[in-house]
């Protein structure tokens, strides 16, 4: 199925939850936060989150800097 992951089209499987979005795209593990249609999903949420087709999606990694 497509969604719109950073603005451009994804293809995921279907059933895909947002930890296998973030595990496909090898960020497992890493400081980051995700929005599913505007709406922030909570990192324990991940698992049980399922997207659907055509879901705006926007995942950002935090940098540490000074």
């Amino acid at each position: 199925m497509k969604i719109i992951l950073n603005g451009e089209p994804h293809d995921v499987a279907e059933g895909c939850t947002a930890a296998d979005l973030i595990a496909e795209l090898g960020l497992t593990g890493r400081r980051l936060a995700m929005e599913v249609n505007r709406e922030i999903v909570p990192r324990s949420e991940y698992e049980n989150h399922r997207l659907r087709p055509a879901d705006q999606v926007e995942v950002v990694h935090a940098i540490g800097g000074g």
